[in-house]
């Protein structure tokens, strides 16, 4: 487990229903979700990859990882955020967390936890 970092942060700022993605039949439903990343410590950051766990209705879970965000490695000093926007494609409603880790300068790891947030899909799209 990596160790959370005081002042580096990571938060949900809108997530938008997309109703006119062309989407597979398996997973008709697209989320647009925006990210606001902030590093508030006294250390330069270096964001090296997250984890995402994305658990439907039926709590099946969906585990999306891999390394930077979105094609990038942002490197953050003190004061400094990253803003991003990615999407998702899901069967169901759904709740998502996450997990960015980033490196300093010494190579230690820290982490900032990104808080539960729901992915609804409209009444009237089900």
């Amino acid at each position: 487990m990596h160790q959370e970092l005081e002042g580096f942060t990571a938060k949900l700022e809108r997530v938008e229903y997309v109703p006119t993605a062309n989407a597979p039949p398996h997973r008709p439903h697209q989320f647009v979700y925006y990210i606001h990343i902030r590093n508030d410590s006294l250390r330069r950051l270096k964001i090296i990859g997250r984890k995402w766990v994305i658990t439907n209705m039926d709590k099946h879970k969906l585990v999306v990882e891999g390394d930077g965000v979105v094609g990038e490695f942002p490197e953050l000093s003190p004061g400094e955020s990253f803003h991003y926007h990615s999407y998702h494609l899901l069967d169901s409603t759904s709740v998502a967390t996450g997990l960015y880790l980033a490196e300093d300068d010494e190579s230690n790891q820290v982490a900032a936890q990104l808080a539960a947030f729901e992915m609804q899909v409209p009444d009237d799209q089900v």
